[in-house]
């Protein structure tokens, strides 16, 4: 599988002190958000990849501040970890995608969201697609709606499951893991 992640997402992969996302049903902060992204991404194969598009990079190192140097390491140093850039052939995915929104008389392609915004979740995907994504784990919604638009499976926080508890000596007893 080749999973693209947006910036949110990431942002819950490698930061344990990241917000949790909002459910959109709900509008509620997603319950056990970081333990269930980490039980999705335990679950990927060792053949599994990782991708991370330049322009998700480049908003997760403006975030990241005095610390970008030492997270691009960090994310250097994962083997099934790859950035991919947009390139010429993500340029052209792209353009087919801005047309057929033209053609359809709707720029944005149905979305609310700032022109910037389209074209910058435009290269998400075109970058996805490039590099043949299997799916793409974002919690933004309107990223998430345009990917499904355009034939790429999105996966949102809110989508995982909630890990079962593992069950002890003091859970079953009704008290908590400490021992109070």
């Amino acid at each position: 599988m080749r999973l693209v992640v947006d910036s949110s997402a990431l942002a819950l992969l490698i930061n344990p002190d990241s917000a949790p996302p909002n459910d959109p049903k709900t509008g509620s902060a997603v319950l056990k958000s970081h333990e269930r992204i980490r039980r999705f991404v335990n679950g990927l194969s060792a053949n599994d990849t990782l991708i991370i598009p330049t322009p998700v990079l480049a908003e997760l190192l403006v975030k990241a501040e005095n610390d970008a140097p030492q997270l691009l390491e960090q994310l250097q140093g994962q083997a099934r970890l790859r950035v991919r850039p947009f390139d010429e052939r993500a340029a052209v995915e792209l353009a087919m995608m801005t047309r057929e929104a033209l053609s359809a008389g709707d720029k944005r392609g149905g979305s609310q969201q700032s022109w910037q915004k389209v074209k910058f979740d435009r290269q998400i995907l075109a970058i996805a697609r490039v590099a043949e994504a299997t799916y793409l784990y974002a919690d933004d919604i309107e990223l998430v709606n345009f990917a499904r638009s355009v034939g790429v499976d999105a996966v949102s926080t809110w989508d995982l499951p909630i890990p079962e508890e593992t069950k002890n000596l003091f859970t079953e007893a009704g008290l908590h893991p400490d021992g109070t």
